[in-house]
């Protein structure tokens, strides 16, 4: 099925595909951006979070030159943070902090250092190295890590060490919000982001970052088995990222072991059916989304209790027989919701009602000394504040 019949099929707008094999990349384009033009090969989509794959790159050159080491305190280059806290915590989202910290920091070539001193100085409740907690955050900060040990801004950086020497056209660093750098702020075309992956399966120094250094994650729906230095990594030898961006939606499958990758590109939400499509055509991949059982077992006691992360408190309870999430916000950002929920496995809840992703899996992770969850865990964790009620 081409490209064309598969966005109608999905009712996304546009979107690109581009497939790399024996060292040559293929794309192909169709449907209409945002603005109404046709989508073509050099059309710009939002990668969202594979922009931190990008980091995760520079951050490699800089250890390859001697300049950096992944395990030395990062306070040693930022002064503030807690000498517990280092690179490859942030790497590897090990560093308990908070996926979303927002200060209001602004656009300029200062915003990243204004961005990590104000988060150095903020409450952090998760010790680095505790828990896997997927962090935008921890990735703002790796960018301000490459401007001050490269002493040039970081999109300045990013051009003059990737974008410029892969020769990418379409390639545009700064889409989003000004504490974006390093976490989620590109966009690009499908066959740039594959030139991008090429250096990566022709470079032996950036194997690396592939390796698994988070052996096992919790279950949160996405099929991603454990992590490397930016890397998800997923079954069967594939690694990959995904990315969400004001209604951009990107993802990444690549299996090193063969040469081979797919990017798939849309300017929809929606777009997680018509990605998992073209996997298992030309990946042979079939990823198996998560869906709630016809009997599902009772929540437990461990289990209930209310949890706390930068936006929310959300307790895990039980009204009129039904389990349900409360999402409690914290903050101006957040607005108070329901998400009914059932039993998943032995440490986890799926939600009754799918959202564009598909039904959010939210797993209870570790054990906070009285025999409960310490914490809920839908990607980012939020940690236990009160007992089972």
């Amino acid at each position: 099925m081409g490209l064309g019949e598969l966005i109608a099929k999905y009712d996304v707008p546009g979107a690109q595909v581009a497939v790399l094999t024996g060292g040559e990349i293929r794309d192909e384009a169709a449907g209409v951006s945002g603005s109404g033009d046709q989508v073509t090969s050099d059309s710009a989509f939002r990668i969202g979070s594979i922009t931190k794959i990008w980091t995760a790159t520079l951050v490699q050159r800089l250890v390859d030159e001697g300049r950096m080491d992944l395990d030395r305190p990062i306070c040693r280059y930022l002064p503030g943070f807690t000498p517990a806290l280092t690179a490859r915590h942030l790497l590897t989202h090990m560093g308990g902090l908070d996926s979303n910290h927002f200060f209001g920091i602004g656009h300029g070539d200062d915003a990243l250092a204004r961005y990590a001193s104000a988060l150095a100085a903020a409450e952090h409740p998760i010790p680095p190295g505790t828990v896997f907690s997927y962090s935008n955050s921890g990735f703002v900060v790796l960018g301000r890590l490459v401007e001050v040990l490269s002493g040039r801004p970081f999109h300045d950086v990013l051009r003059e060490r990737l974008v410029e020497p892969l020769k990418l056209k379409t390639v545009v660093t700064e889409v989003g919000h000004g504490t974006a750098p390093g976490a989620s702020d590109f966009a690009m075309s499908a066959r740039e982001l594959l030139r991008f992956v090429r250096l990566h399966l022709d470079d032996p120094k950036l194997a690396v970052l592939r390796d698994t250094q988070v052996e096992a994650v919790p279950d949160f729906g996405s099929g991603v088995l454990g992590w490397g230095l930016g890397w998800m990594l997923y079954r069967d030898g594939v690694v990959g990222h995904t990315g969400v961006a004001k209604g951009h939606k990107a993802f990444l499958r690549v299996v090193p072991d063969f040469g081979t990758a797919v990017a798939v590109l849309a300017n929809s939400a929606d777009s997680e059916l018509l990605a998992r499509e073209v996997f298992a055509e030309v990946l042979k991949s079939i990823e198996t989304p998560p869906t709630p059982a016809a009997e599902p077992g009772p929540i437990a006691d461990w289990m209930r209790g209310t949890y706390r992360n930068q936006l929310y408190d959300i307790t895990l309870t039980t009204e009129d027989s039904r389990a349900v999430l409360v999402y409690q916000p914290r903050t101006g950002l957040g607005r108070a919701k329901r998400v009914e929920v059932v039993r998943h496995g032995d440490s986890s809840v799926i939600a009754v009602t799918p959202t564009s992703d598909g039904f959010q899996v939210f797993s209870l992770v570790g054990e906070d000394g009285s025999g409960r969850a310490r914490f809920l865990h839908n990607g980012s964790a939020a940690y236990r504040i009160t007992p089972p009620r």
